[in-house]
């Protein structure tokens, strides 16, 4: 309807133009906008505005000579100038009733857009240092990333989801060492901790895990073979058990990428690392200071040049960075888009020059998650009551469950610290959220399963219970009581909200779209009976409601959430 809508104003504006009414050299670009006030109508343009230096006229006259000319279009109940030009625009009863068929009629495909023409786009989120487990931030990423991925895909992108494991540098030296005096300890032998050490129970747990194993064969051989043996087996042990709860929550990765690899060297002696930088120096991006290899990213925007090689001889975590993201573009990605975390700020311009310096300016996003804290009823948690330590990730989706918590992680703007009630999540009330969209779908299919005289027990799923009552040609002429219009006209939306939550990398939008569609129904459920006497009104009102059922169901697979048909 959108592009409809443009399409209508802008040959209304070459009309006028042709007819002499306006002194235009070319046609202006048409932008719509829904208005916050829906007594201003469905959509409202500011063209006139925006338009009538260059036409030399008053806007409201150039908005009065384009508002005449769409006015009896038959799409259009009232189209109105408001302020100094503004042309509100309100949709006739036939137009909006065709969204009841075209929601119901694309099915699976209801809200997909064209927006990414089949380019490739990877989102690499999560990506923990594989040395223990994750805390409830990461749970916020991957929630972030799967649904942003999934919102791409649904907007026409070829999507690839990636975790880059941080398996190189010093922790994970300390995390050998951490396993293996636990593991010393556990065989009734002295062992030095150091402070700086992994100090949670899960490397005790890992440390016995391995005793299990492998017997205590490890407690007499040389420390550096030992630390060099458990450091692989832990490394194992802990990545699965990522991997694990990652799919408890429905996130699963195309590709899980190993920092090691970067480092490794080739035939000639070079790393990935080498070759990234080799290629910054040839563009001449490159240059030697005080001992150090530096990146000139002044040059490309950020505040200071970057080391890339100490003098000691040690590349910085950001050449390895940039070898990392110059495969990424390497393997054939027209977008990357990265999900870090809140103390990672300062390093976007970097990573963005670096991207720029390496021929694809414009083609690196990277998004900050800012930080969660658990509430339990209202009061801070700081702790498991199991173990005395953080509460991990795992923790929280065994409490609350991978629906609630998705649809928690992603209620609020990434941008945003979020707080995460415990209790709040885990209530069957509409005072939750996640429970008061689930249960208006499931609300809808239980509507569906009684009109067709189906026992609550059914195994009839609910698109099919819809597709055999409502038939193909239901009569929706009928559908014009004001809280119908206002459920159809928060089904009509759908599709927006998806392309600008694509556009924007914000899946934040889809719940609070799906409560203000969950208020519309509930609104219309209480006012209208939807099984009634007059069958043909029966019969509309139920492709009404399947409409509203497809659209909660396309919202919530969006967000990785389930649409449970009973509850």
């Amino acid at each position: 309807m959108k592009d409809t809508l443009r399409t209508l104003i802008e040959d209304a504006v070459r009309e006028s133009m042709e007819a002499g009414q306006v002194a235009l050299d070319e046609l202006p670009e048409v932008e719509l906008e829904r208005p916050k006030d829906p007594a201003h109508g469905d959509w409202a343009t500011n063209v006139a505005l925006r338009s009538a230096k260059a036409a030399r006229m008053s806007p409201r006259v150039l908005a009065e000579a384009v508002a005449a000319r769409i006015a009896d279009h038959p799409d259009i109940a009232a189209v109105e100038v408001a302020g100094p030009g503004f042309i509100n625009i309100r949709l006739s009863e036939s137009a909006l009733q065709r969204f009841v068929t075209e929601a119901r009629k694309a099915g699976v495909d209801w809200g997909r857009a064209d927006l990414g023409h089949g380019r490739r786009v990877q989102v690499e989120f999560v990506s923990a240092n594989p040395v223990g487990p994750m805390h409830v931030g990461h749970g916020r990423w991957a929630a972030l990333g799967d649904s942003m991925a999934a919102l791409l895909a649904h907007a026409g992108w070829r999507v690839e989801r990636e975790f880059y494991i941080n398996d190189a540098g010093v922790q994970m030296e300390i995390f050998a060492k951490s396993v293996a005096a636990r593991y010393l300890q556990l065989t009734g032998r002295d062992a030095t901790f150091a402070d700086e050490w992994y100090q949670g129970a899960y490397i005790t747990g890992i440390a016995r895990e391995i005793l299990d194993a492998e017997g205590d064969v490890w407690a007499e051989a040389d420390p550096a073979d030992r630390e060099s043996h458990f450091k692989e087996v832990a490394y194992a042990q802990v990545l699965a058990h990522l991997d694990q709860v990652l799919r408890g929550m429905g996130v699963r990765f195309d590709v899980w990428f190993s920092e090691r690899t970067l480092h490794e060297k080739d035939a000639d002696g070079r790393s990935a690392v080498d070759r990234g930088i080799d290629e910054l120096r040839e563009a001449g991006h490159v240059y030697e200071a005080d001992g150090a290899t530096w990146f000139r990213s002044t040059a490309f925007g950020d505040d200071k040049d970057r080391v890339l090689r100490k003098a000691d001889g040690e590349f910085t975590y950001f050449a390895a960075d940039i070898a990392y993201h110059r495969d990424k573009f390497e393997r054939g990605f027209d977008r990357v888009i990265d999900i870090w975390g809140a103390d990672h700020h300062g390093y976007v311009a970097r990573m963005k020059a670096a991207a720029a310096a390496l021929g694809h300016p414009g083609q690196l996003d990277i998004v900050i998650g800012q930080l969660v804290t658990l509430l339990r009823n209202g009061e801070v948690v700081r702790m498991s009551k199991r173990t005395g330590e953080m509460v991990t990730f795992e923790e929280l989706l065994d409490e609350v469950g991978a629906d609630a918590a998705r649809y928690f992680f992603l209620r609020r703007s990434t941008d945003q610290p979020l707080d995460f009630d415990i209790g709040l999540a885990k209530q069957r009330s509409n005072d939750n959220p996640v429970y008061y969209v689930q249960y208006a779908h499931a609300r809808i299919c239980s509507i569906l399963r009684k009109a067709a005289g189906l026992p609550l027990d059914a195994d009839m799923g609910a698109a099919d219970v819809a597709g055999k009552l409502i038939g193909a040609d239901p009569q929706l002429a009928v559908l014009t009581d004001p809280v119908e219009l206002v459920l159809i006209r928060k089904v009509a939306e759908f599709p927006e909200i998806v392309e600008e939550a694509a556009l924007t990398l914000a899946p934040h939008k889809l719940p609070h779209y799906a409560e203000d569609l969950a208020a519309a129904f509930h609104q219309f459920y209480t006012v209208c009976r939807v099984v009634t006497d007059d069958k043909t009104l029966t019969t509309a009102r139920l492709a009404l409601v399947d409409a509203a059922r497809l659209t909660f169901e396309r919202a919530l697979a969006l967000l990785g959430v389930g649409a449970p048909e009973r509850m």
